[in-house]
């Protein structure tokens, strides 16, 4: 019989000291730079009834939630996404609140991976929602926002922009049923070429299916807006492509053209993006460390319906990166700078004294060792530099 009470799942870990130093010290660099901007904490339950995601749009199939029953049998979730959530939280206790919302959060999502993925399942994320307002400025707020998140972490980011609205406008125009339409969008997002097209070389030949064939490869700088125009002339793509234009010529002037990309391929598993979406990228790891964008409809699900934008933060992948950088053991034990012995009949001496140490701003830690010798080996191999004894005689004297 196999036992796993030695173990983790799959796609968990745990956290040991510095990382979780870090963590900390990531998590806290992040509310500080999203209450700069006036937004407010919220925090929403772990566990969400199934319906709150089981959405018209389905971005969540629910063989990649966790899911659970309550003492009345009802189908519960470990929220798989912060997003949606927050939307119902909007729709119901903040629905009389004044507009706009600004909301930040930190908290983890649930979502069940594929296995030998080597993905997490546990996710800590923070980020930001904006809720209602659909103008250009609330756009350029959150994306103004995450590129600080980036910036603050690493000179060498990198920030990708696109419009959800041009794929969308793509697959109304398609006649293929919705499963093959999903199927699209995984590939697209993928940019798995040999496979997107043998589904669209299944299909009726058309423009659209030429431009969705074409898609994966529009990315880059300015020169992918014509190339998207020569594909899809339509006015309705054009606008799309104006609107896009537009929004990537003033962040280039906030992060300089050399930073910002162009991808309409990312068109996003999570299937509530109707506009402006982005992905933000550090050097030393190759998958998203930031993404999000606007969901104008996604709120109107719960019955209220206001526009809203935002991103999230992957801080675990975050945390890593920083480790990296800093050449870090995540391993490694934090180093008291002073350690205190006392002899047996001294132990209050010893609380008073680390006390006093403490209020200096020392990291202060006990001996739990027998003797003098003992104490002051385990400083050396710990690499505590100072070993302070607590005994009767050095009491008499100072008195």
């Amino acid at each position: 019989m196999n036992r796993f009470d030695c173990i983790t799942p799959e796609g968990t870990r745990d956290a040991l000291f510095a990382e979780c130093t870090l963590r900390r010290q990531v998590e806290s660099r992040l509310r500080n730079l999203f209450a700069a901007r006036g937004y407010s904490e919220i925090i929403t339950p772990t566990l969400e009834f199934y319906d709150v995601f089981n959405r018209e749009a389905r971005p969540f199939p629910q063989e990649k939630m966790y899911k659970l029953t309550d003492h009345k049998g009802r189908l519960l979730v470990l929220r798989p996404d912060n997003t949606v959530p927050i939307a119902r939280v909007c729709a119901t206790r903040l629905r009389d609140a004044a507009l706009p919302l600004r909301l930040y959060y930190n908290q983890s999502i649930h979502v069940s991976s594929p296995t030998l993925k080597g993905r997490d399942d546990e996710i800590t994320q923070s980020g930001i929602e904006l809720i209602g307002s659909d103008s250009r400025m609330a756009d350029l707020e959150v994306i103004a926002a995450a590129v600080d998140v980036l910036a603050s972490c690493d000179t060498e980011y990198r920030l990708e922009l696109g419009n959800a609205a041009f794929f969308r406008e793509l697959t109304n125009r398609l006649d293929a049923p919705r499963h093959v339409k999903e199927t699209i969008r995984n590939h697209v997002e993928d940019k798995n070429f040999p496979a997107l097209n043998d589904v669209l070389d299944a299909l009726p030949a058309s423009p659209i299916t030429e431009a969705l064939r074409a898609l994966p490869r529009l990315f880059g700088g300015e020169e992918v807006f014509a190339k998207a125009a020569a594909l899809c002339p339509d006015a309705a793509f054009i606008a799309i492509l104006d609107s896009l234009k537009g929004l990537w010529e003033t962040v280039t002037c906030i992060a300089g053209k050399e930073r910002v990309t162009v991808d309409l391929s990312m068109v996003h598993r999570t299937d509530y993006y109707t506009g402006m979406i982005l992905r933000g990228y550090l050097s030393g790891y190759g998958e998203e460390i930031l993404s999000g964008g606007r969901y104008d409809k996604l709120i109107a699900e719960f019955g209220y319906d206001v526009p809203a934008t935002g991103f999230a933060v992957n801080v675990d992948a975050l945390v890593k990166v920083l480790a990296k950088q800093a050449a870090a053991d995540p391993a490694a034990r934090p180093v008291s700078d002073v350690l205190i012995w006392a002899e047996a009949g001294m132990e209050a001496e010893a609380i008073q004294a680390a006390e006093t140490l403490r209020a200096k701003g020392l990291v202060t830690e006990h001996s739990l060792c027998a003797t003098l010798a003992e104490a002051q080996a385990y400083a050396k191999q710990q690499g505590i530099c100072n070993v302070f004894p607590i005994t009767q005689t050095e009491t008499e004297v100072n008195q």
